[in-house]
């Protein structure tokens, strides 16, 4: 008769399968930063099209683009920044074998910010019409 462990040694000892869950979750860690530096790429690719080329492609006074590009920007910067103590937390977490969920006064945050930002560019380009 054969033994049942014996076809699944990684199984029995749940080294091998733990190795591979915590690189993929390491990986999936990594990923989740890089999301959070593109994003913050695009948003300051945002605050320049809206703070320094709107004005002059709709030739309007500059003043209110420049103040809602450096909201852009600042949302970049809270992205990076943000971003790289995700990564760190997420790191830890797993070498712990926790969890480490985004809290949702973050979310919500980034949430209002996001539709402030929205709603004043709505504004802005409905006060051109």
């Amino acid at each position: 008769m054969s033994d049942p462990t014996a076809d699944e040694p990684a199984k029995a000892t749940g080294k091998a399968d733990d190795t591979g869950a915590a690189s993929r979750t390491g990986m999936a860690a990594e990923r989740t930063w890089l999301a959070w530096w593109r994003t913050a790429l695009a948003s300051t690719a945002g605050a320049l099209a809206v703070g320094r080329l709107a004005p002059d492609l709709l030739q309007v006074a500059a003043w209110p683009y420049v103040v809602l590009g450096c909201g852009y920007a600042l949302i970049a910067i809270a992205l990076l920044l943000i971003g790289a103590s995700r990564q760190r937390k997420l790191e830890r977490a797993l070498q712990r074998g926790e969890r480490a969920p985004l809290s949702f006064a973050l979310v919500a945050t980034f949430t209002f910010s996001g539709t402030i930002l929205a709603v004043l560019t709505i504004i802005l380009v409905l006060a051109q019409l």
